[in-house]
């Protein structure tokens, strides 16, 4: 009789694209809850644009690309923080100008560099589909360490982002909270880039949480909501993208903004009948 062969069956590319997907998309979903009720998706969005001047750098150093990238975000962190504090500007102009700025920076670095090998097709859309292990590691450890921070720090994060003078008001420190903040979107942006790019990763960090927003007002749901939406979102993409031979990164943009929409029809049909029923 036939013997099985041994060792088994090496896992294919697309099989570990998808683990690597919803590894991402779990935890950018989730890091996208705290984002939204932050009122901060343009500046995640100014984070993986500006971005990609550290990558470039990196890549000329040669050195990780992640090291790069996150060098960028920890600097950019720091500036829009400066120019938030100054007064009549606010976070959501200052990110606005340093998405611009800081996309630009890397599309000068590149174009002065033309033997790198970062194209800006590929930052924006990524290359899921040659995923390695080692960003789905990556993104693994970020799930983690994100999960452990709501754990440690959840409730006063709660407190802060729904009522930030209450919070000063107890003698607390708000910009350590808002540090943690920064540095939990800052980790998601930086682990999710190299496999899912700039306008893949702003995707699901900020249509998943929305959508959750809209399926519930219940905190503790959306945090699990969130990230398998994006998840479930990852997955569908790519299945999506093989089955009609199209872009995984386009693809899966398209389904988690499907999933948004959604989201938002439902609460919008059914906001009338409660407020029907109320009457």
């Amino acid at each position: 009789c036939a013997r099985a062969p041994q060792g088994g069956q090496r896992m294919s590319y697309f099989e570990r694209a998808l683990i690597v997907i919803m590894l991402v998309g779990a935890l950018a979903g989730l890091a996208g809850v705290l984002v939204v009720l932050r009122k901060r998706v343009l500046f995640a969005q100014a984070l993986t644009h500006a971005t990609f001047p550290g990558a470039v750098i990196a890549t000329i150093l040669g050195v990780s690309l992640q090291i790069g990238a996150l060098i960028a975000c920890v600097s950019l962190a720091i500036i829009l923080s400066f120019l938030s504090r100054i007064r009549g500007q606010g976070t959501q102009a200052a990110s606005g100008v340093m998405l611009t700025a800081g996309f630009a920076a890397g599309v000068l670095l590149q174009a002065m560099n033309p033997s790198i090998p970062i194209q800006i097709d590929s930052f924006l859309f990524g290359s899921i589909l040659s995923a390695t292990w080692v960003d789905g590691l990556v993104a693994g450890i970020a799930l983690v360490a994100v999960i452990a921070s709501l754990l440690i720090w959840g409730k006063q994060i709660l407190f802060f982002l729904f009522d930030a003078e209450a919070f000063g008001a107890t003698g607390a420190k708000s910009w350590m909270v808002d540090a943690v903040l920064l540095l939990i979107t800052t980790v998601a942006v930086v682990a999710a880039l190299p496999a899912a790019g700039a306008i893949l990763a702003i995707a699901l960090i900020a249509a998943p949480a929305a959508a959750a927003r809209y399926f519930t007002d219940k905190i503790n749901v959306m945090f699990w909501l969130a990230p398998t939406l994006g998840a479930l979102a990852g997955v569908a993409g790519l299945l999506i993208s093989r089955w009609l031979g199209v872009s995984a990164g386009a693809s899966i943009s398209l389904v988690a903004a499907t999933i948004f929409f959604v989201a938002w029809g439902t609460f919008t049909m059914r906001r009338p009948a409660q407020i029907g029923a109320s009457a």
